[in-house]
Order: C-alpha cells, then sequence, then structure tokens
C-alpha cells in the first residue's frame, strides 16, 4: 500500500505536487469514488485507479544495475547540467532512482530502481548490507593503520562499524597501494574519510559488489536489469542482516 499521489506520479501522470493537485480538485477517482484526501493509501495492483475518468496502471517494476564513471552525479537530475546516472540508462522508459550514492569521483556498481520498498530495504541502517569497494591510496597503511578500520575508526559523524581490509597490492617503491575495503554502512564519502583519517587519502576509488552481488565485467558506463535470483538474493541478504542488527540490540 502506497499514498495515492505517489503512485499517479510513478506511473507518468504527473509531478508529485501536481498529483496533489488533482486529488484536491476531485479528478481522481479509487474503485469507481471519487478521493479528495492526501495521503489515502492503495494497492495499485488490487484498486482501479482512475484520472480524468482515465483508468492508469501500475507502473512496471524496473531494477538495474550501472558500472557509474568517475564524474558524474548520482542524482535523477542536476540543476547545473551536468551528467548523471540516468543518462546511461539506454532502453529505459521508467523514472529510476539510485538506490544510495557514490560520489562524483568514485566509479562502479550503482543500483537504480522505482521499486522504493527494495530501495529502503538496501539503505535502511538497520540492514546493514555490505557494499566492497577497491581503494587505491597514497602510500603504504602498515598493518597497525589497517586495524584501525577493521576496528572501526572515529569520524566526526562518530565510530564506524568494524570493515573487513585487505591488501591487494602494493608499489614495491611505496607510492600507492590497493586494498580492498568492505563497509556495512552508507555514510557520506564514507570510505574516502576512513582512510583519511589514517592519513593515506583516497587517489581512486570503486565500488564493485554490494551485497552477493557483483560488478562482475559490466563495461564502464554501461547499464543491465538484474535477473530475478538477483533482485530476490538482495532482498534475503538485506532481511537476514536486519534480524542479526535486531539480535545484537537485544
Amino acid at each position: 500500500m502506497e499514498r495515492l499521489q505517489k503512485i499517479l506520479a510513478q506511473a507518468g501522470v504527473a509531478s508529485r505536487r501536481k498529483c496533489e493537485e488533482l486529488i484536491l480538485q476531485g479528478k481522481v477517482e479509487v474503485n469507481d469514488e471519487v478521493v479528495t484526501t492526501l495521503g489515502t493509501k492503495v494497492d495499485p495492483s488490487v484498486d482501479v485507479i482512475k484520472v480524468n475518468g482515465k483508468t492508469i496502471g501500475a507502473e512496471k517494476k524496473v531494477y538495474m544495475m550501472l558500472n557509474k564513471p568517475k564524474g558524474v552525479i548520482t542524482s535523477a537530475s542536476d540543476p547545473q547540467g551536468r551528467k548523471i546516472v540516468n543518462d546511461y540508462l539506454k532502453g529505459v522508459s521508467e523514472r529510476l532512482y539510485p538506490v544510495g550514492r557514490l560520489d562524483y569521483d568514485t566509479e562502479g556498481l550503482l543500483l537504480l530502481t522505482n521499486d522504493g520498498d527494495f530501495a529502503h530495504m538496501l539503505t535502511h541502517p538497520k540492514h546493514h548490507v555490505p557494499k566492497t569497494y577497491i581503494a587505491t591510496v597514497k602510500g603504504v597503511p602498515h598493518g597497525t593503520a589497517l586495524d584501525k578500520l577493521k576496528k572501526g575508526i572515529m569520524l566526526e559523524d562518530g565510530m564506524t562499524a568494524p570493515a573487513e581490509v585487505e591488501y591487494q597490492d602494493i608499489d614495491p617503491e611505496g607510492k600507492f597501494a590497493t586494498i580492498s575495503i568492505t563497509i556495512t554502512e552508507g555514510r557520506n564519502r564514507q570510505v574516502r574519510r576512513m582512510f583519511d583519517a589514517i592519513n593515506h587519502p583516497v587517489n581512486k576509488l570503486k565500488r564493485i559488489a554490494f551485497g552477493d552481488l557483483f560488478l562482475g565485467n559490466l563495461k564502464r558506463g554501461l547499464s543491465r536489469p538484474l535477473t530475478k535470483e538477483e533482485i530476490e538474493g538482495l532482498y534475503k541478504q538485506a532481511r537476514l542482516a536486519g534480524k542479526k542488527s535486531q539480535n545484537k540490540t537485544k
């Protein structure tokens, strides 16, 4: 069940605000009854919804994976006219929204969908769905520095949860190191800030996994739909992570 104005907007009738106006003007019917109350909840798979006498259909749920390039905004729109992730969704007519964010300078796996429940499930703090990144950092952090990340490190917005950290490559001259890091939180620019905290700033950052879903060989700038099995797998992992989180707080 979702709010009527949200269903109308998702179906492409108009913007959310305009849909609210249509409801208040008595131009929307649910099961042949005029509805003028904002916030009325409906189920588009069961209820018959009409706008100005025309029946609207439930929007098809779409789930996409994008290999986001560096220098692209994780947003459905940008007032400055910069490239946005939706520009890379070829052949998709539905309006999709990013599941979480990747900052402007970060590339890699990004999910986009029009399924609000799916997005909420994957991004809600209590679910702790792991996300894995490959970070190329300045210098070579010693084991004691990485141990700080593994145990949790204090940032300006609080202590981070423990992370999984592992060397991938070390420059013989000590100029850089490539490190795999898996976190279960979604704070703004978190991975970059974690490495800044141990004095090894990130030069390059790429997300390669979201839960059990891996980027694989999807080329930069390309997207593909998720399979039914992948969608169900992410739902399952989010639920399991949520239960573990609840058990820890008991």
